[in-house]
């Protein structure tokens, strides 16, 4: 056929996203690729979702009312400004389609989350980047790169894949210096992790301005990254604006009644965070002593530098040969890196023996 119907220009520019490897054509695969949780779900999620298996075929709650009270409660909020999705990077889509089109800017840091760009090309605006300072945000390199067609700010806090972030101080410092037509969005999807009193998810912010929004995932501590569930902190009016926008039914039953009962599960999170921060810290340990680079990171994962782009994509490989998955970095334009999720004990002893066995 000749005579095709094309999509909006911007879509063609969209290189699509890839997620972390899944398989492997080894018997046992142990997935490091995609930073999901390490204990699997809740055991109160897996109750709540048998308990409701046999209402799926009823439509959802199109207001998420009872997981917003939860989340409302949980993080001293209030419900009425939290707006859920199916991840948060539907929130991040949401936020493009209202406040962003043909002729507008959506900035975001060098090596952030490679959905802005994406979100911000399928709305018809450009994404623009600012350049990082060791591998962390530059307030000043992103004020530098605002103009009057800047829309939207997004800011991964802490970023992944480099799993640095700013502190309250430096945000409240960008946000004093960001013209108020701009909306600073604070993507804390890791935040969970951080035990940094200096730091702030963002949400005592969202309170005091209208053009600061926080969003979070329940795919990483909560360990359900296959719900897809998110969720946004907004003001009033930028609230009202995505419940426009979003689909009636976006958040399923499933993934609704797992969240709730996730969030009533305070020591599952807990053992999800000692364990991450006990085991990140060994594991970054183990890397050094093979002479390794290996960045600080306040995420469930971290960044390793293998030298080259080459040594880089064959440890990967030749660590894929025993069934550990881990993450290349090109696409963040990291080449010369690898992302390692935190698994289990087991599981980062065996990528750890793997690892070393090929640099040997």
């Amino acid at each position: 056929m000749t005579n095709l119907i094309k999509a909006k220009s911007s879509i063609y520019d969209i290189s699509p996203y890839v997620g972390g490897e899944s398989k492997s054509d080894t018997g046992r695969v142990i997935k490091l690729s995609s930073n999901e949780g390490p204990f699997g779900p809740s055991p109160k999620a897996i109750d709540a979702v048998k308990n409701m298996s046999t209402a799926m075929h009823r439509y959802p709650d199109g207001g998420a009312i009872e997981l917003r009270n939860a989340l409302a409660s949980k993080n001293n909020i209030n419900a009425d400004n939290i707006v859920c999705g199916a991840g948060s990077d539907e929130i991040i889509s949401f936020l493009c389609t209202a406040y962003a089109g043909a002729g507008d800017e959506v900035l975001y840091s060098e090596h952030g989350f490679l959905m802005y760009p994406i979100s911000a090309k399928a709305s018809g605006a450009t994404p623009v980047t600012a350049p990082e300072k060791d591998l962390k945000a530059d307030p000043q390199a992103l004020l530098n790169a605002v103009t009057d067609k800047t829309k939207i700010l997004f800011l991964a806090n802490p970023n992944n894949p480099t799993g640095s972030y700013l502190t309250r101080d430096e945000i409240i410092d960008l946000h004093v210096k960001l013209p108020k037509s701009v909306i600073l969005v604070l993507d804390a999807a890791y935040a969970e992790y951080v035990d940094d009193p200096k730091y702030t998810a963002g949400h005592d912010l969202v309170n005091l301005h209208n053009n600061i929004v926080v969003t979070r995932t329940f795919s990483k501590a909560y360990g359900l990254g296959g719900m897809r569930l998110g969720w946004g902190h907004c003001p009033d009016a930028i609230a009202d604006v995505l419940n426009r926008v979003r689909g009636p039914f976006n958040v399923s039953s499933v993934a609704q009644v797992a969240g709730a009962a996730t969030l009533a599960d305070e020591y599952f999170l807990q053992k999800s965070i000692a364990h991450n921060t006990q085991c990140r810290e060994w594991t970054k340990t183990q890397l050094e002593e093979l002479g390794l680079t290996v960045y600080p990171s306040a995420g469930n994962f971290l960044l390793v530098n293998f030298g080259s782009a080459d040594k880089a994509e064959a440890v990967r490989l030749a660590v894929k040969e025993h069934g550990v998955l881990i993450r290349q970095m090109g696409g963040y334009g990291l080449p010369e890196c690898l992302r390692i999720s935190i698994g289990t004990d087991e599981e980062m002893k065996l990528a750890l023996q793997a690892i070393k066995d090929y640099i040997k």
